[in-house]
């Protein structure tokens, strides 16, 4: 509990702090967001009467509070270009962006993870050969590339075999589940093949130092195979470090689906972020690079949590430096 406790201290601590850094680091880009609202004909005291009313003519650590006092709430604000709640515009974006990253996450562990494994396992050179072939082939294609060359494969119209849309998203969402679903298989392979190469990797390395331990020994002087040594035993060792790389794959797809967003014409978190910095929509673009970070470090407390659940040796290093305090 006192790791817990400490941990939510340092992520509310991290909080306040991204809050104050995103706050000042919007204020600082060139050019005025009442005088865009405005357009290029508005006089000025039409401008500086937007100003007013968005409240930018009061001095920052107002504005900072009051924005602050917005998102204890779950009150994002107004778009200033839309006229629409910044939370239902998020809202509907990440009922695409998050399906897709998902579904990504899910395609790169399905390669990654037996793949890894059968790499460690196998004894035969070629198929080691060919598997290592593969990591570094898959890792090197960009996510942009392998698109483009997917929706020449396998989307409608211009595809080989038309199988699946290779553009936009239902307009009905999620109602119409079949056709949602399948606007997002293109673009989840796109990274999901890539971010496999990553975890396979990582999962041949972990299990191959793994291989070497004495707990693999012990565990095959025991009665086990080799090969039932290695998944029981020594993908259980490898597992704090996998879950390592499956949080850093999670969090790269967040800021990697942007490009396949925009490819692939998909109305998300990326499309609408690149949107409102090109409107200069300041309210907008700071929330919604705000609850991005917050993310992130969601994420890696996420990961700090699970190591102390899979890896009892750090609860007991935790134990001692105490002591020894």
């Amino acid at each position: 509990m006192r790791f817990v406790a400490k941990r939510l201290l340092l992520f509310i601590a991290a909080l306040v702090g991204l809050s104050i850094l995103v706050f000042l680091a919007l204020r600082v880009l060139p050019g005025d967001v009442a005088a865009v609202m405005a357009g290029t004909n508005a006089t000025a005291a039409r401008i500086a009467a937007l100003r007013t009313q968005m409240g930018l003519d009061r001095p920052l650590p107002v504005q900072y509070v009051d924005w602050l006092g917005g998102l204890l709430h779950g009150d994002l604000g107004i778009s200033a270009i839309s006229g629409r709640s910044v939370v239902s515009q998020v809202g509907a974006r990440a009922a695409v962006t998050f399906p897709l990253i998902m579904l990504s996450l899910a395609i790169a562990l399905l390669i990654g993870l037996p793949l890894g494994c059968a790499a460690v396992i196998t004894r035969n050179r070629r198929w080691r050969g060919l598997f290592h072939v593969l990591a570094i082939v898959g890792g090197a294609v960009p996510a942009l590339w392998s698109g483009l060359l997917l929706i020449l494969l396998f989307s409608h119209g211009s595809g080989l075999l038309g199988l699946f849309p290779s553009q936009g998203f239902p307009n009905d969402g999620w109602k119409d589940c079949g056709r949602a679903m399948a606007s997002l298989v293109l673009p989840a392979l796109a990274t999901g093949i890539t971010a496999g190469a990553g975890i396979m990797r990582y999962t041949r390395a972990a299990l191959g130092d793994a291989a070497q331990s004495q707990a693999v020994s012990m565990a095959m002087a025991c009665g086990m195979t080799r090969r039932q040594a290695l998944l029981r035993v020594g993908l259980r060792l490898s597992m704090p470090q996998l879950v390592s790389v499956i949080g850093l794959t999670f969090a790269q797809m967040i800021t990697g689906v942007m490009v396949v967003e925009n490819l692939f014409a998909l109305p998300g978190l990326g499309s609408m972020l690149i949107t409102d910095v090109g409107n200069r929509d300041l309210i907008a673009v700071q929330s919604e690079l705000f609850l991005l970070a917050a993310f992130f470090l969601l994420l890696g407390l996420a990961v700090d949590m699970a190591h102390h659940a899979l890896d009892p040796r750090l609860n007991t290093a935790s134990d001692d430096v105490q002591e020894v305090l």
